[in-house]
């Protein structure tokens, strides 16, 4: 068995913990004994943190509405289709018609750069957090 040091993805304090890999499947997780926020310590959703990775139901790949049914597509036509679609809100709105929510699965600085994003490159002020929710 691999151990993987890696951060948990489910807030944004940033515990250490180990992934274990088995035969190309990570099968379990654990704290790090060293590491300076988790201190040898998981709360219940990093002890789980795992268990998505391999979930059948997880998306791998980008969907796109075409005439009503979602389509797979490359990243480069999922990408440009998204960008083309808040051009035309920002040109449309003047940026009052996007709003970001943030989310409290990412770092502080994460969420400073979202709503830098949402400021400078959306032109709009309406910036949420979940956690506030």
């Amino acid at each position: 068995m691999r151990n993987i040091l890696t951060t948990c993805v489910y807030c944004g304090c940033g515990c250490g913990l180990y992934l274990h890999e088995e035969n190309g499947r990570v099968v379990g997780a654990s704290p790090s004994k060293n590491h300076p926020v988790s201190r040898s310590n998981l709360c219940v959703k990093g002890w789980h943190a795992h268990e998505f990775i391999h979930d059948s139901s997880r998306l791998t790949q980008p969907l796109i509405r075409k005439n009503g049914v979602l389509t797979s597509s490359g990243w480069d036509e999922a990408l440009t289709y998204t960008a083309k679609a808040f051009r035309k809100i920002i040109d449309k709105t003047e940026g009052t018609g996007i709003g970001v929510l943030a989310s409290a699965k990412c770092t502080n600085e994460e969420n400073y750069l979202i709503q830098k994003l949402a400021r400078a490159v959306f032109k709009t002020n309406n910036v949420d957090h979940c956690a506030r929710l």
